[in-house]
């Protein structure tokens, strides 16, 4: 009995201390407050990724196993592992909270003054200025007009029409995807009671100060996943859409050619309604359709460590084998080549002219660490960019292939996001698995602009962008459409 006496004193003297430490300590950071805020907190750039650390502002306080100390309160609280139980204070939980914080602040700071430039003096009289004095000639001072107005990009809500309203309100945007011309908008949405529904959004009347559009829809939808998307040049120019669908139970996968004349009041006047392909090809990852004269009226597939050029017209196929699956796909125009990037983090080229499985039909080889997620190739030709699932973004030299550029910022773990490239106005688009849409100059991979999601962040509501130089067609101004739940944001030129 006293031995146990004894060990309660001593337990009882180890608990005093222990909290006579974290007394002391709060009272030392109560006391150290003022001193520990930087005098540039407040100054943060607006182009920053959202910080993901649990001891954001709080760097000089120690880490303690099990416990996370809150800079707002100036104290320790435990952490409990958020499986099975209803305690709210998780590792999670605190880095959606600081996340959705710099989220909310990033949009006020939007909403209030606009962005801030990227570029130290970076403005539209000292661009002038230098154009006048001759420090910049007309391709310079058109590029840097270009990305002074995109850094200064204001957001607007776009007003949807449909025939069926109450679609509108529940059907979730998945993905949104522009034609050549942008003036139409393919959509893939998810619908409420289940599976995948399609539409076109016809972009003409979207010009300020009302942003309006219309959705054609058309009852053809499917329970089954939509994998890739592109445009189809089949009968003119962008006359179908080509779908990669998900096989389900005993339905296999398929390719399937859509007719956009299919969606009312949709095609040109005159346009007769196309006709609807399906091919049976199991487990397509990734797909694009040929605009080469070597590979005319083609689409090819990528499937698991394989890759399918298919013709349209005669059926006829050929098959390519590769070392790892194919995630994405480009033809080049002028080239007979098709790039593919794959899951090892390999990007090679096939030359069109050999013929299924013979020697040296590999053009190109390019390397990354990572699973290669989206390749798109320039105007010229001459190089390659490309993205991959740990968040590099590369611009490739495909005479030397060597890298020549790297775009930093880009946040992705394991998603299959796409790229997009717009030479003519010089700019990188690309949105991460953290929900913020960020922007580059093409030429210099300056962060020009870092977008937060109007909606919370959520790895379930990635927006889905599209750029153009002329939304709504040829008379149209450059901007950014971004679709998340069931919004739709254009982000024009002011």
């Amino acid at each position: 009995m006293h031995k146990s006496r004894g060990q309660s004193r001593r337990h009882g003297r180890r608990s005093h201390r222990h909290n006579a430490w974290f007394r002391q300590h709060g009272s030392n950071e109560r006391n150290n407050t003022g001193a520990q805020q930087s005098p540039q907190g407040s100054s943060h750039s607006d182009d920053e990724a959202p910080s993901t650390s649990s001891t954001a502002g709080s760097s000089s306080v120690p880490d303690l196993p099990g416990y996370y100390f809150d800079p707002e309160k100036k104290r320790y609280f435990r952490l409990l592992p958020g499986h099975n139980n209803c305690n709210p204070l998780t590792k999670e939980s605190i880095r959606q909270k600081e996340m959705e914080s710099k989220r909310l602040q990033l949009l006020e700071e939007e909403d209030k003054q606009g962005k801030k430039i990227a570029r130290l003096g970076f403005n539209a009289s000292s661009l002038l200025q230098k154009s006048k004095l001759g420090f910049l000639n007309v391709t310079s001072y058109c590029r840097l007009a270009h990305e002074l107005r995109v850094s200064c990009m204001q957001r607007k809500k776009v007003q949807i029409q449909s025939s069926d309203p109450s679609a509108l309100a529940s059907d979730r945007f998945n993905l949104i995807l522009a034609d050549t011309n942008s003036d139409r908008l393919f959509t893939v949405n998810d619908v409420k009671v289940g599976g995948s529904k399609y539409g076109i959004i016809n972009l003409h009347g979207l010009k300020t100060p009302t942003l309006r559009v219309h959705m054609h829809e058309n009852l053809y939808f499917t329970n089954r996943k939509v994998n890739a998307v592109s445009w189809a040049s089949l009968n003119h120019l962008d006359s179908h859409i080509l779908l990669c669908l998900m096989g389900i139970a005993e339905t296999p996968g398929c390719a399937t050619l859509l007719p956009a004349s299919l969606f009312v009041s949709s095609h040109p006047a005159g346009d007769r309604p196309g006709m609807l392909c399906s091919f049976r090809i199991p487990g397509a990852w990734s797909c694009a359709w040929s605009l080469n004269i070597q590979a005319n009226n083609c689409f090819s597939t990528g499937l698991s460590r394989r890759v399918l050029v298919t013709s349209v017209v005669t059926g006829h196929r050929q098959s390519f084998g590769t070392s790892s699956d194919v995630l994405a796909q480009q033809f080049a125009i002028t080239a007979p080549l098709l790039f593919n990037g794959c899951r090892s983090g390999e990007i090679f080229a096939i030359d069109l002219r050999c013929r299924n499985q013979g020697k040296g039909w590999k053009a190109t080889h390019l390397f990354h660490d990572s699973a290669v997620t989206s390749v798109q190739i320039l105007q010229e030709e001459q190089c390659l960019m490309a993205s991959d699932m740990a968040g590099t973004i590369k611009l490739w030299d495909l005479r030397t292939t060597k890298c020549i550029r790297q775009y930093e910022g880009h946040v992705n773990e394991y998603a299959h996001l796409p790229l997009h490239v717009h030479e003519e106005e010089g700019i990188v688009v690309a949105v991460g698995q953290d929900c913020y849409t960020r922007i580059w100059s093409l030429h210099d991979a300056q962060l020009l602009r870092t977008i937060p999601s109007p909606h919370p962040t959520s790895k379930a509501d990635i927006p889905s962008v599209a750029f153009s130089s002329r939304l709504g067609g040829f008379r149209g101004a450059p901007g950014l459409l971004m679709a998340i739940r069931q919004d739709l944001y254009c982000f024009s030129y002011s």
